[in-house]
């Protein structure tokens, strides 16, 4: 298979308009329609991906049982029963283990709730019909380990991350993230999974878990969990119906935050892959999130102009950290970074209610469409007032275009960003104290998508449309070395 440059749109797209019309009620299914057949690629095939195949795929086959492709479904699992028998309902062990028994539980989806009652049903009647494989051919191309994705040019790299001991960088492809030496010296593995686009990596705090945030464009959203030692997929988690954005870690590397293209936000259980929050109070895509320093609270920021507080404990929506009045923000929020240093100041928490209690507040670095990165301070220590924006430290010079991408260094000392316009990109380094600018990435690459801080602080690696990983010294600006993120296949003669 090969494959060619694919289009980064991640926060680039404006939310359809809402129609102001009350529309009435849907008229009643015609009988031609509950007649119709039901088609594997366009009915059946949405939902497995969707409930079945993160447990059931090549790099995870849970039960020895396969479902990412027509043929692994009518092959045996470890139970020496076939998941699929075209014709046979009741000998197709996908049914048994879906559908649920006299107490309405079922064995898969493990640990989650049954499918939904017609979902169930549309897949009983694919296989009484004979289970026909629809796909069209141009969708038939199978990415897995034994077919790993062949690259003419270099694609898109829409996230970067670095381990906490500096040894390994992860880096975005398609369908696969690939991890390259610290130092930029070699490929060390490939991991390929579900996902065709990936649009966030981060190691766990011991480094011994990678995370990733993605998914395929209007089918599902996943979250990947590896084994980095092992390079074995150990959770994927399925949620939503589009690709999923700025994950992160809590500092005991237990939770899992992501954002979502149905403006919601959400945190799972890593070791379980269970949901435990859901704040929707965002009006538009949730683009990032950060987790406060003990990870008592969740930041958000979207594509609506805020940044969001929620308590982890309780679900509960807090306060805005940035003003809601219009205009403090011009244009929507792609990244965000929490200072790894708590602020080493005690303030007295005064907002209405809690005037008693004394409590330690992060700094948060944030920015977006209009290229001005913008610290925040994480919890308002002042009653409100109409208007204000009492949270917001400085302001620092703006860059061309939107910002993409933004991390603190490890002391907290100093912050960097990456941004877009017009074809080319950005990558400076800040003062976070002075708003002091530090340094500019030398010559002009292409549009900056990711960026990722060395532990030592004395690299910063960074990535995006060109395909190029460039390894800079903050100090300078100066490109140390750099490299394609994938392997790129040989040009026959």
């Amino acid at each position: 298979m090969t494959l060619f440059r694919p289009l980064l749109l991640a926060g680039v797209l404006l939310p359809l308009a809402g129609s102001s019309l009350v529309r009435a009620a849907d008229p009643a299914p015609k009988q031609a329609d509950a007649d119709a057949p039901v088609s594997y690629y366009k009915d059946i095939r949405p939902i497995f991906a969707q409930h079945c195949q993160g447990c059931h795929q090549p790099a995870k086959p849970l039960g020895g049982f396969v479902m990412t492709s027509y043929a692994d479904m009518l092959k045996n699992g470890e139970r020496m029963q076939p998941g699929l028998v075209p014709g046979l309902v009741e000998k197709s062990f996908i049914v048994d283990q879906i559908q649920p028994t006299k107490d309405g539980k079922t064995a898969m989806p493990k640990g989650l709730d049954p499918l939904p009652t017609a979902e169930i049903a549309k897949i009983k009647k694919w296989i009484a019909a004979g289970a026909k494989d629809d796909t069209p051919p141009n969708a038939q191309q199978l990415v897995d380990e034994k077919h790993p994705p062949a690259y003419e040019l270099p694609p898109v790299i829409s996230a970067l991350a670095y381990s906490p001991d500096g040894s390994t960088i992860a880096v975005s492809g398609y369908h696969e993230i690939l991890l390259h030496k610290g130092d930029g010296s070699g490929l060390i593995a490939r991991l390929i999974g579900l996902s065709e686009r990936i649009q966030a990596l981060a190691f766990s705090p011991d480094g011994k878990l990678l995370a990733m945030a993605g998914g395929s464009p209007g089918r599902f959203g996943e979250i990947q969990i590896w084994d980095v030692e092992k390079k074995k997929l150990k959770q994927s988690i399925s949620v939503t119906f589009d690709t999923l954005y700025g994950l992160s870690w809590s500092h005991d590397g237990t939770k899992i935050a992501v954002g979502c293209a149905d403006n919601a936000l959400r945190a799972f259980d890593a070791a379980t892959g269970l949901q435990i929050l859901f704040q929707g109070a965002h009006s538009d895509w949730v683009l990032g999130t950060t987790f406060s320093k003990d990870s008592t609270y969740l930041v958000s920021i979207s594509r609506d102009r805020s940044v969001k507080l929620t308590e982890v404990a309780t679900q509960r929506f807090i306060d805005n950290v940035t003003s809601i009045t219009p205009g403090a923000l011009k244009g929507g929020l792609t990244a965000v970074a929490r200072n790894p240093q708590k602020n080493d100041t005690k303030v007295k928490n005064t907002v209405a209610g809690t005037d008693t209690t004394e409590k330690w507040y992060d700094e948060l670095a944030i920015g977006g469409a209009d290229g001005m990165p913008r610290l925040y301070q994480m919890h308002r220590t002042k009653k409100r007032v109409i208007g204000d924006d009492f949270n917001k430290i400085r302001e620092y010079p703006a860059m061309a275009g939107r910002i993409f991408t933004i991390e603190f260094n490890a002391d907290g000392s100093q912050f960097a960003a990456g941004s877009s316009l017009d074809g080319k990109g950005q990558l400076w380094v800040y003062e976070t104290a002075t708003a002091k600018v530090v340094s500019k990435l030398e010559g002009e690459p292409g549009p900056v998508y990711s960026l990722a801080f060395a532990p030592d602080g004395k690299k910063i690696a960074s990535a995006g449309f060109d395909g190029m990983v460039r390894l800079s010294d903050p100090a300078t600006g100066k490109v140390i070395k750099e490299f394609v993120g994938v392997p790129l296949a040989t040009k026959k003669q």
